[in-house]
């Protein structure tokens, strides 16, 4: 059974930085991509950025483009997103989630079986 789970979340003032920390078991880490997704109240989840297995190709939603960076240290079977700049408007919880095929990616959510418990993220002004 893959388990994630997600950590760094917490309160930050406008055009700060947060660090989360998707931490996996489960299965061989390192042979699959990793996603990370948010979900505002009363709205579906939505993507956000997703590795792939080696780390060397990312992808990112246009709202976070430039101010967001996903990485993942395979040795230690996590995965990050780092968030600089930070809006109110990235307020929300966020989710590590990962596939269930090898070396896949996906940038939709119903490409993953596997989701953290999730981390608030809070942005004041």
């Amino acid at each position: 059974q893959v388990q994630l789970v997600e950590s760094g979340g917490g309160l930050v003032q406008a055009g700060g930085s947060l660090r989360l920390s998707c931490a996996a078991s489960g299965r061989t880490f390192s042979s699959y991509s990793m996603g990370w997704f948010r979900q505002f109240p009363g709205k579906e989840r939505e993507f956000v950025a997703v590795i792939s297995w080696s780390g060397t190709y990312t992808n990112y939603a246009d709202s976070v483009k430039g101010r967001f960076t996903t990485s993942r240290d395979n040795a230690k079977n996590t995965v990050y997103l780092q968030m600089n700049s930070l809006e109110p408007e990235d307020r929300a919880v966020y989710y590590c989630a990962a596939p269930r095929e090898l070396f896949a990616t996906y940038r939709d959510r119903s490409g993953y079986v596997y989701w953290g418990q999730g981390t608030q993220v809070t942005v004041s002004t």
